[in-house]
């Protein structure tokens, strides 16, 4: 499931990372991939272990746990903290799949990648280029975003980043444990929720919507793990 969640961050919240990644150190982002990404990717990240990179997450990951869409899509059990890329003068990153764990960066332990999420902190009229395309069943799908605005999509899926060919393309980037191993029990049990929210606002808390209420939660301690 692909799913595209708008203002995570406020104008003011992005206009501050940007500021404060404008004085950052960047570094070749192929440090940070094994053998087959790096032989695609042509990009400049904060370090994983910047000290203006885990500071700046936080701002992330605290827009996150306020974010009811962000949850119901995620069901997270761990984020990984966010990391922070840039993209111009043609770099981008070819076709790929993204690694199945990876390690926490305070060493105590890693998490599985279930979902994948890119952050944009860039409009789009500020770059040519740079779409993230992600390749499923369903074809392919082209996102570009206003800064502020999430996707969060499988990290089964295959994807790429087009070249950045004018200006410049700023991201972050992050990935999330779910409570839920399987992308569509997760599909269905958003689809329940958003539908169960639906009906709620239309008409009120009814005997049938505790009931579709319940059968939800029941689904998720069948499937969850915590």
């Amino acid at each position: 499931m692909m799913l595209h969640i708008p203002e995570v961050l406020s104008a003011e919240q992005v206009r501050h990372i940007r500021a404060e990644l404008a004085r950052a150190d960047w570094v070749d982002g192929r440090a940070t991939v094994g053998d087959q990404g790096a032989r695609v990717k042509r990009n400049r990240q904060l370090p994983e272990h910047s000290p203006l990179g885990f500071k700046l997450g936080e701002i992330i990951l605290e827009a996150l746990r306020k974010n009811p869409l962000f949850f119901a899509a995620a069901l997270p059990k761990k984020t990984i903290p966010p990391l922070f890329n840039s993209y111009e003068g043609g770099e981008h990153y070819g076709l790929h799949v993204d690694g199945s764990v990876r390690k926490l960066p305070n060493a105590v332990g890693s998490i599985r990648t279930d979902v994948s999420s890119t952050l944009f902190l860039s409009d789009p009229e500020q770059y040519d280029g740079g779409e993230l395309v992600v390749v499923d069943t369903y074809g392919t799908h082209e996102v570009k975003l206003p800064a502020g605005d999430l996707i969060v999509y499988p990290s089964t899926s295959l994807h790429r980043v087009e070249p950045v060919t004018l200006g410049a393309r700023v991201c972050s980037f992050f990935w999330t444990q779910s409570m839920v191993r399987d992308d569509w029990k997760r599909s269905m049990l958003f689809e329940l929720d958003r539908n169960i929210f639906g009906l709620r606002e239309k008409i009120g808390d009814t005997e049938e919507v505790l009931g579709l209420t319940g059968h939800y939660h029941n689904l998720l301690r069948q499937w969850a793990e915590v």
